[in-house]
Parts: structure tokens; C-alpha cells; sequence
């Protein structure tokens, strides 16, 4: 399997480190097997690894390697070792193949001081390398500039700037709390972009386990991303190919679906900007929380846990349904605008919103809840769900048996459900996400069980999809 540019160009670098640090080898054929052979090599973080290889087995290196050791990093022509873009996902790899001393380039932006089970060694230089080896250099961490401390919120958008949709703040609320997938529908203008843009200010923010994920994903797509302890909002603009939303090219790269890991994905008018078919590869990451891309020369999979939020309006011109325009959509036109949105999609979709421009009257220009208040809410209903399952699972993700058996309906609930189901032709799928909903309406209010009013409040929010 070939190379890239960088990958051959390591020949020329790696030599001239070596001189650098007389090793001679004029001469000698060297041959270096950088396994698997069947895999594309994409990257010059190979260079300390060979550079020690070939001084070790021309005899310059005469002390005994440390056992499951790995050296991470690209060399300079006098053996200056400097790091290269997706060093954190490159640490996470060297630790799940048990490596036990991993060798890295000085970073001082480096975000992790230490990793259970393996000891990072921070090296400038290759000859820092090779006399750690007789113990002659005594290792130094750099400043860990990005160590985690306690979060401050940044947002542009706060809850309480937006003007009425009492009811879509509801959702929206519901949404963080559990995880749920939101679908927004109204004419132009009504607030959809604004309740969405603002929906972020009310997440919990990541754990550290999840920053350490958003920041490797971020390393290897190479966008910049500095808050890494917010959750990320991506809103990919309508031009957007499918590559870029769902990840891929030549060397498969993260989407923006990846990039909106732990975080939002927002897609304004879905029906109208998106295809058909970019929308319908969704499918899979909306229900394994990961995105498999397979190419010729290799296949990887990203992680892709995210809350869909989608805006679109109920026709073409906009205005069905609203208080203030006629609408002059056909009802063939509107079927075929509703139908670009497939039916698997739209099952995925967990809570509804019907929205209608709000008028600026006394009553909805009172005092709002700010994000920071609605965030406490959510935050412990979260820590219900945690302590529920046992991990950082929410109700929208964690399996269906586990939520059947954590979340048991009586008999009337049972019923009521059947009813609703039967009269608006609900698959097993949307039953199970109503009874999702309906457990995280119950854990914002604090209650053990599920209650008729949860249900009910769980049923009325579906039903418009």
C-alpha cells in the first residue's frame, strides 16, 4: 500500500536526524516495515519510531529499550522532535493497544497530565531519547495549559432574550435533559433559527472524558475549536455536500455530524437545502451514535452522538397553517415537499414543535427564564439518568430493554398509549420514544415513576410529526 508525501519524505528527514546525532549509515540499506502493510500510511509521526529502530540495530543504542514502549512524533533535520496535528487521538490508540511508556513531543498546550496505566514521557530531542534509555535524562511534564477546571458559561444566545414560545422552551428543555432529537416546523420568521442557536446555553457541560473525545475529533479534522468544555453546535450551511456532513473524502475525515459529537447538529430548512439522500444517511448515526465510512484504502468509524435539532417550514411558500398569509401551495406540492423528509427520518424525530410568529404584546415581552436556570434543571435530571443506569446514558440512548424494565407503564398508562398509537398510526419505534420522553418529563419533575401527566405531555408533543 503506498504512502503519502509526508510519509516518503520521512526517509530524508529521518537520515538527517541521524547524522545529527552520529549515526552513520552510508553505505547500508535500510528497510523499515511500518505494519499493517495493507493499510495507507498518512502521517510523519512515524519518524521517532523508525529513527530509533535504525539506531538501535546498527548498535548506536546499546542500552535495552523500555518494554511496550512507543514513540509518537516527527523529527526535524538536527533530531528535534515536534508534534503533528492528531496527537491526542494517536495517545488514546497507543493506550488501547497497552502500551506502558509512550514517548511525545513537548506540547505545552498538551491537555492530559496523566493517563491510569501508562507514563507519558515528554521529549524534545532525540538524544533526550536515547540517554533516557542509561537514565541520563530526568523527564520534565510541560504546563498542562488545558487542564480541566471548573466551566464558565460563553454563549452569544441566552433563553431569556427569546420573546414568548413558551411551549417550544418546553421542548427544547425536555430535549436537553434526555437527549431528544427535535423537529421544528412554522413560516418564515417565527424563531426557529433563534430557539435552536440558543438551545446549547442550556446543556450540561462535558465531563472530561467527553472534552477529551470533542478535542481528538477536532485534532483530526483539523478545525479549531477552543471551549472544548461547551458543547459543540454545528450548523452546516445548505451547500454542504454529503461528504462534509457525514464525513469521507480520499483519507476518510470527520463530518460534521463527528463534529457535533456530544453536542447539536442543526439543520435549518431540511427539506428545502438538504437532498434527499444526504438526509437519509443520517439514519445510521442518528441510531448507533457512530458513522462507519468504508473507502478503498481503509474504512473507520467516528463517533457521532449527537441531538439532532431540524427546522423547515410546513410548505413550500412558508405560510400553511399560519394566522397571518394565505397559503398558494397545492396540496400535490406540499406532499412532495413533506416527502423529501423519509419516513425512517422523521420516525427518528422524538418531540414536535408547530410554531407561529409570537406578537409583541404585555404578554409575551414578560420576564424569562434564563438558560442558567433552566440548565440547573437539566442538569439534574441528567444525574437521575446517570444514577438510574449507572453510566453517562440518557434516556433517549440507553437500550430498550434497560428502559422498559426502568420506566414500566400500569395498565391505564399502557392503554392510553395503545389508543394514541392506534389512532395516529404510531410504529413500535415511536411508542418506545414516547415512553423515553415521558421518563425524562418525569425525571425533570423528580419523580420515581412515570406519570399520567408525563404521558400525556409525551403523547401531545409527538403527535404532529
Amino acid at each position: 500500500m503506498s504512502a503519502d508525501a509526508s510519509v516518503k519524505e520521512s526517509k530524508d528527514r529521518v537520515m538527517a536526524a541521524l547524522y545529527a546525532n552520529n549515526c552513520w549509515i552510508k553505505g547500508k540499506k535500510v528497510i523499515i516495515n511500518l505494519s499493517p502493510s495493507e493499510q495507507r500510511k498518512n502521517s510523519p509521526i512515524f519518524d521517532l519510531a523508525m529513527a530509533i529502530g535504525v539506531m538501535k540495530e546498527v548498535g548506536v543504542i546499546r542500552d535495552p529499550i523500555p518494554v511496550d514502549a512507543a514513540f509518537l512524533g516527527v523529527l526535524s533535520l538536527d533530531g528535534t522532535i515536534k508534534p503533528v496535528s492528531g496527537m491526542l487521538p494517536a495517545v488514546f490508540g497507543a493506550k488501547k493497544e497497552q502500551t506502558r511508556i509512550l514517548y511525545l513531543p513537548w506540547m505545552d498546550d498538551f491537555p492530559i497530565e496523566h493517563i491510569e496505566g501508562m507514563e507519558l514521557r515528554f521529549v524534545r530531542s532525540l538524544r533526550e531519547v536515547i540517554d533516557s534509555f542509561s537514565d541520563q535524562h530526568i523527564f520534565v511534564s510541560p504546563p498542562f495549559s488545558k487542564q480541566f477546571t471548573s466551566p464558565s458559561a460563553t454563549y452569544d444566545k441566552d433563553f431569556k432574550h427569546i420573546i414568548g414560545h413558551k411551549q417550544a422552551k418546553r421542548a427544547l428543555e425536555i430535549s436537553a435533559a434526555g437527549g431528544h432529537n427535535v423537529f421544528m416546523s412554522g413560516p418564515p420568521g417565527c424563531g426557529e433559527s433563534l430557539l435552536a442557536e440558543s438551545f446549547p446555553s442550556i446543556l450540561p457541560f462535558l465531563t472530561n472524558e467527553a472534552q477529551l473525545e470533542v478535542m481528538s475529533i477536532y485534532q483530526l479534522s483539523g478545525v479549531f475549536y477552543d471551549t472544548f468544555h461547551l458543547p459543540p453546535f454545528r450548523n452546516p450551511h445548505h451547500s454542504s455536500s454529503a461528504v462534509s456532513l457525514i464525513g469521507g473524502g480520499s483519507h476518510p475525515k470527520p463530518g460534521e455530524i463527528s463534529l457535533a459529537h456530544h453536542g447539536v447538529l442543526f439543520l435549518d430548512e431540511m427539506a428545502e437545502l438538504f437532498p434527499k439522500r444526504t438526509l437519509d444517511m443520517l439514519r445510521q448515526p442518528i441510531e448507533t451514535g457512530k458513522v462507519t465510512i468504508s473507502r478503498a484504502a481503509s474504512t473507520v468509524t467516528y463517533p457521532s452522538r449527537f441531538i439532532l435539532i431540524s427546522a423547515m417550514n410546513p410548505c413550500p411558500c412558508g405560510y400553511l397553517g399560519s394566522r397571518h398569509f394565505y397559503c398558494t401551495c397545492t396540496p400535490k406540492q406540499i406532499t412532495s415537499y413533506t416527502n423529501r423528509v423519509s419516513g425512517p427520518i422523521q420516525d427518528w424525530m422524538d418531540l414536535s414543535l408547530s410554531l407561529q410568529a409570537v406578537s409583541l404584546n404585555k404578554d409575551s415581552l414578560g420576564q424569562n427564564e434564563s438558560s442558567a436556570t433552566i440548565r440547573c434543571r437539566v442538569v439534574a435530571a441528567r444525574q437521575r439518568q446517570y444514577d438510574r443506569y449507572g453510566s453517562a446514558n440518557s434516556n433517549a440512548v440507553v437500550p430498550s430493554e434497560v428502559i422498559l424494565e426502568s420506566c414500566q407503564l400500569d395498565f391505564d398508562q399502557q392503554k392510553m398509549l395503545q389508543q394514541w398509537s392506534s389512532n395516529q398510526n404510531w410504529s413500535t419505534r415511536v411508542q418506545m420514544k414516547v415512553i423515553r420522553i415521558a421518563r425524562t418529563i418525569s425525571d425533570l419533575n423528580g419523580e420515581v415513576d412515570v406519570t399520567n401527566e408525563a404521558l400525556w405531555e409525551a403523547m401531545a408533543m409527538r403527535r404532529h410529526i
